[in-house]
């Protein structure tokens, strides 16, 4: 059924804005594209810039007053009225730039809605801030955690600002981690939304300012409010002091995972 849900309007702009971002990341897929250099092997398309511009154009017509903090476009307006919003408009570029259909489009209002889409099934997981559901077809369901897929999708891109103390791949090697879980690496926060959606057990990466990060803020947001377990890789709370992140579909996942990453550093 479709759902009606609280704050609408801004969960609204969110799913709209990732939507249109998704359907051009899907449009664009497999021509041939420009790559632009961002230095340090990593770099953007025309499909980035393109569907970025195209979800600016959405939040811009719904609310014009609000700043936005583009992946591509950098920051946009100032948010003095503390509404700011985080775009990443596709997340997992070197997947979708060799032909990889794992690729996310990332829409949150910083402390508020947000919405990831998958471009290529159609689903849009999203957030009013307090409930999460995932679209498709039209369709919203209340997203569900569930440890049950036993599997754990790891980070193993650079930059690791805990090492040595601490890199995701560590987790490869712990006896525990391997009579417990199985890996997965996908290389986008698609991953995130994932494990609200009950499709993966937990998710873990290194990194700093991970909730006000334009990869991070829209999955961390439907992770938190599809009732899952979120914190930095030390177990604290997750926020602008915290380092890396444990998202677990449950407690007695993310208690172990922490008591392996403990054990490791």
């Amino acid at each position: 059924m479709i759902n009606s849900y609280a704050n609408s309007d801004d969960a609204r702009v969110a799913v709209a804005a990732a939507q249109a971002g998704a359907g051009t990341v899907r449009t664009m897929y497999g021509q041939q594209l420009s790559r632009i250099d961002k230095g340090s092997g990593d770099f953007a398309t025309d499909a980035d810039i393109q569907a970025e511009t195209t979800i600016l154009d959405i939040i811009r017509t719904a609310r014009p007053h609000d700043a936005v903090l583009g992946e591509e476009g950098g920051q946009q307006g100032a948010a003095v009225s503390g509404r700011q919003w985080l775009v990443d408009p596709l997340c997992g570029t070197l997947n979708y730039a060799v032909g990889t259909m794992l690729v996310a489009v990332n829409v949150a209002l910083l402390d508020g809605p947000a919405a990831v889409a998958d471009p290529f099934s159609g689903e849009v997981f999203f957030t009013n801030a307090e409930t999460a559901w995932v679209r498709h077809h039209d369709i919203d369901t209340e997203l569900a955690p569930s440890p049950e897929p036993k599997l754990v999708d790891l980070n193993l891109d650079p930059p690791f600002p805990s090492a040595p103390e601490f890199r995701a791949a560590d987790l490869l090697t712990h006896p525990e981690f391997v009579k417990s879980f199985r890996p997965r690496v996908v290389s986008t926060t698609l991953a995130l939304a994932w494990v609200a959606a009950g499709k993966r057990a937990a998710y873990v990466t290194d990194g700093n300012d991970l909730p006000e990060s334009v990869h991070f803020a829209a999955g961390i947001a439907v992770c938190q409010a599809a009732g899952c377990i979120v914190t930095g890789i030390n177990g604290d709370p997750i926020d602008q002091t915290s380092r890396g992140l444990v998202a677990a579909a449950d407690t007695e996942t993310h208690e172990l995972l922490i008591s392996m990453i403990h054990s490791r550093t």
